[in-house]
């Protein structure tokens, strides 16, 4: 025996089967918990970024390097630790395939200016004309 959902009207006229409704809602669901998935690996939790005023929503586009710095010093893409010659060879493949790379830097709080200037240094020196500094805005 087939089981249908239907809401019937009470004098029995026409009827509104739920069943495909239901099912329509459910894989439009599932399809959106399969399309969006978030980029952990580049979003390193150890890194605490600074406050800023004029800091905005952080964004992901396609094409991005996402380098974070960690409050010891050491470089992280991708998810794993790089050397800072490791990460000029990265950036410099990345702006031969692609004139106009993005980078995103993320500097943990603690991280010395040294640090983070050696990568912006690296990636000024690749052919980045304008690699962006990550912030988030001030509470």
């Amino acid at each position: 025996m087939l089981i249908k959902a239907t809401t019937e009207d009470t004098d029995g006229g026409a009827a509104i089967e739920l069943t495909p409704i239901i099912d329509m809602v459910f894989l439009l669901l599932i399809f959106f918990l399969v399309a969006t998935t978030f980029h952990q690996t580049e979003r390193e939790i150890r890194i605490a970024l600074p406050d800023a005023e004029s800091g905005g929503p952080i964004s992901i586009s396609l094409d991005e390097i996402i380098i974070n710095v960690a409050s010891d010093g050491s470089i992280i893409v991708a998810g794993r630790d790089v050397s800072i010659d490791d990460l000029r060879t990265i950036v410099s493949e990345s702006v031969e395939r692609n004139p106009s790379q993005k980078v995103t830097i993320r500097g943990d709080r603690a991280a010395s200016y040294e640090a983070i200037v050696r990568v912006l240094d690296v990636c000024k020196g690749a052919g980045i004309p304008e690699p962006f500094l990550d912030t988030v805005p001030i509470p």
